[in-house]
């Protein structure tokens, strides 16, 4: 018995560390565009998140039901399975935190368990209708969802207000995503805050401290909450940027529109129990809104780098939770050297991450260069004509030009000679 709390006291430590790089991790979900557009400095941004994460943690236990009940079946699953999945998941989020890349720190999650689980107890201990049901379909169609929202409502935005003064609606925009802010960070407690209290339920159950079938203690509440919103208020700064800056320049119409529509969209996926990625949604919203824009580009090179991290996350979580079940199953020895292995690399990771630190102070300082705008971009300018009076029109205009115009000469000059 003094090994399983032994264990169970490792797992819920390490799952609260994986809380907190969630809170950090995911902080550009609802603060990117705000902090991008000036409508808040960015220490307040991030201190108006943490603090409405951990209000949004207390709102709903759904989505932990589907973590600690659905995804995989609690019968045979140990607690060593469940620290696997927490260092898969952690290293995932670590590793695209120090890149710039925003990704799903809940696909990490439940790449790690899959993982895990499988290498444990065999594909039987997981459930796939859930994971196509209530993870792969909505990590498609949320995306795809919130970014034709929010193309729509930026289009409206420009539209309504194409008549008045650009300096006052901005103002009043700025306003808005103030709120739709907040409302994105209070969506993003009552969806990812639940994932971590899941996953303690899951392991408590696994251990023998609770019954199984149990909801999320009270304690199990609190400290998810208190971990996410920590991790919130110290700012995922390297994602920021590239939420806020690298995937489009946005204005205030488009921050609003963007957020709004990705508020909504995870407010009603929590209220149906669908474990959703907050990245996805809101980097679809982020995209959405570029394109609504007229003139507006998205940098596809950025995007597609994105995407690529948002297609690795569920197998590279998923090697790295199998690969440390396999050794955390030998004994205490082996638990240790992957507790120890997991404190190594996020040390290691974090001195890395001060060769070019990236915080509030410089967080929308973007190095822009030729490929920023990406090929789509490139393209699309190709073929569209300059605006009349630009340097790229006079000088069309002048490569059209065959014929010079005649120019005014002395009647008593000799005639020029003739062009050849």
């Amino acid at each position: 018995m003094e090994h399983i709390t032994l264990l169970l006291a490792i797992v819920v430590v390490t799952a609260l560390v994986f809380d907190f790089t969630n809170g950090f991790h995911d902080t550009a979900n609802a603060m990117a565009t705000t902090i991008s557009t000036g409508a808040l400095k960015p220490k307040t941004a991030v201190a108006m998140s943490a603090v409405l994460n951990l209000v949004g943690a207390f709102l709903s236990v759904e989505v932990a039901k589907t973590i600690s009940k659905g995804l995989v079946n609690e019968e045979g699953i140990q607690p060593e399975v469940i620290l696997a999945a927490l260092v898969g998941a952690i290293l995932w989020n670590l590793v695209t935190w120090l890149v710039g890349l925003p990704s799903s720190s809940s696909h990490a999650l439940m790449g790690g368990l899959i993982g895990a689980t499988v290498a444990s107890i065999g594909l039987s201990g997981v459930n796939g209708e859930v994971v196509v049901t209530k993870v792969l379909i909505p990590a498609v169609a949320a995306p795809i969802v919130a970014g034709i929202a929010s193309m729509l409502a930026t289009k409206l935005t420009y539209r309504i207000g194409a008549r008045t003064d650009e300096k006052d609606t901005a103002k009043g925009y700025r306003a808005g995503q103030i709120a739709s802010a907040g409302l994105v960070s209070l969506a993003h407690g009552t969806n990812d805050a639940q994932k971590t209290m899941g996953i303690i339920t899951l392991a408590l159950v696994a251990g023998g401290a609770l019954a199984p079938g149990s909801n999320p203690p009270v304690w199990v509440i609190v400290s998810a909450g208190l971990a996410i919103a920590l991790g919130t208020y110290l700012g995922g700064w390297r994602i920021i940027r590239t939420m806020g800056k690298g995937l489009t320049d946005l204005q205030p119409q488009q921050g609003f529109a963007a957020q709004t529509s990705a508020a909504t969209t995870i407010l009603a996926s929590s209220h149906l129990g669908f474990s959703l990625s907050t990245t996805h949604v809101v980097s679809g919203g982020v995209m959405g809104a570029g394109l609504g824009r007229k003139g507006g580009v998205v940098r596809w090179s950025t995007a597609t780098r994105m995407f690529v991290a948002w297609g690795l996350t569920l197998p590279a979580a998923g090697l790295v939770g199998a690969g440390a079940e396999y050794v955390a199953r030998q004994g205490d020895w082996g638990v240790y050297v992957v507790a120890a292995f997991l404190i190594a690399s996020c040390v290691g990771i974090w001195l890395v991450s001060r060769r070019q630190v990236v915080d509030h102070n410089n967080v929308n300082d973007v190095e822009t260069d030729a490929e920023t705008a990406g090929v789509v971009t490139t393209a699309i300018a190709a073929v569209t004509p300059p605006p009349a009076g630009s340097v790229a029109a006079v000088a069309d205009e002048d490569l059209k030009t065959t014929i010079p115009a005649p120019v005014p000469t002395d009647p008593a000059a000799p005639p020029a000679p003739a062009a050849v």
